[in-house]
């Protein structure tokens, strides 16, 4: 325990030496995404326009991509390590989560709280994925128990969910998790219903004005499936970086910061094509130990560090035997299906 703690101690140290955004790097990223994406929008609508539906299918997918890519500049806003200026991470924010569909402000403070209680038993519910102990299912009531089931359903959880939340849910003040565990922590509602409410108004503008323009069903079938596919992609991100059989869950006074970010995030390595597309958020033990690293920054960091280079890797394929894992063995320490409970 003692050389595993000194270990995270050297990490942290060392990646508190690559935090805070480059102003020149960050508009030129900015610019790149922004201008790919409206391309890519632009080609699609042009392919439609002249019946090439083939040539429309083929763009939808980097569409999704640049907008994952995006949606990082978004998150990264939102922790503050994009721009030196608050306001200009803000602003910035603001701009992409119409494009994001997720609003900017409830969003930004939700994944926030989530950062600074990620592995800790005893502060769960916004921000994450809700994940009970076996005691705490067990003794949950059949109905409880079922929904529990039904939400970690790999087709729930994966596939249904992330559009249907992004798209949808997003829509009203429901930001916070479904409060299976008692520790449920909900974010202030009134804050919530503002954040929303202005994003819905933009959306309603900016959309609307685009389908006075081109008709609704055609901006319908631009838009919508590069966000749902971004969604998918996002949710699974977000799924596998804390949900692994050797992830790190801790009670509160046993829990500390430094190794929940090292030992309960995954390092996701993906191909350079992927990781590209996906920010570096592979990366994702050095985001949340700082996560005032911007993302470009991130694979720098990595690769001036020994330490970082020694800690355990998750391939795609190793990824997938994650999907089952639904409840914490505290006994076991390590997640486990609801087969194996």
């Amino acid at each position: 325990m003692t050389d595993q703690r000194a270990l995270v101690e050297r990490i942290a140290t060392h990646c508190e030496t690559y935090k805070g955004g480059i102003a020149s790097r960050s508009m030129g990223q900015t610019a790149l995404n922004l201008g790919l994406y409206a391309g890519l929008v632009a080609a699609m609508f042009v392919s439609l326009s002249y019946g090439a539906y083939w040539l429309f299918a083929l763009l939808t997918l980097p569409a999704a991509g640049i907008l994952t890519r995006l949606f990082t500049v978004q998150h990264d806003c939102g922790h503050g390590s994009y721009f030196q200026s608050r306001a200009a991470n803000n602003r910035l924010g603001q701009l992409i989560s119409v494009l994001t569909f997720t609003p900017y402000g409830s969003w930004r403070d939700a994944h926030n709280r989530h950062h600074a209680s990620s592995g800790n038993l005893s502060r769960r519910g916004v921000g994450g994925i809700d994940t009970l102990t076996v005691a705490e299912f067990k003794g949950l009531s059949p109905w409880k128990r079922f929904a529990y089931r039904v939400y970690r359903n790999p087709l729930v959880i994966l596939l249904i969910g992330p559009p249907l939340y992004i798209v949808l849910m997003q829509r009203l003040p429901l930001a916070g998790a479904l409060p299976f565990a008692e520790t449920y922590i909900p974010l202030e509602t009134r804050y919530i219903w503002r954040s929303v409410l202005a994003l819905n108004i933009a959306l309603v503008a900016f959309y609307g004005g685009l389908a006075m323009l081109f008709g609704p069903g055609t901006v319908a079938l631009v838009f919508l499936p590069p966000v749902v596919m971004a969604a998918w992609a996002g949710g699974w991100l977000f799924y596998v970086q804390h949900q692994y059989e050797d992830t790190y869950w801790e009670e509160g006074k046993e829990w500390n910061f430094q190794e929940a970010a090292v030992l309960g995030s995954s390092y996701y390595e993906l191909p350079a094509v992927l990781q590209w597309f996906t920010g570096n958020i592979g990366l994702h033990h050095i985001h949340h130990l700082c996560s005032l690293i911007p993302n470009y920054r991130l694979q720098e960091c990595f690769d001036s560090s020994e330490d970082l280079k020694s800690l355990p890797r998750m391939s795609l394929g190793q990824s997938l035997k994650s999907v089952p894992l639904s409840l914490w063995d505290e006994e076991g320490r390590k997640l486990i299906s609801f087969k194996s409970a």
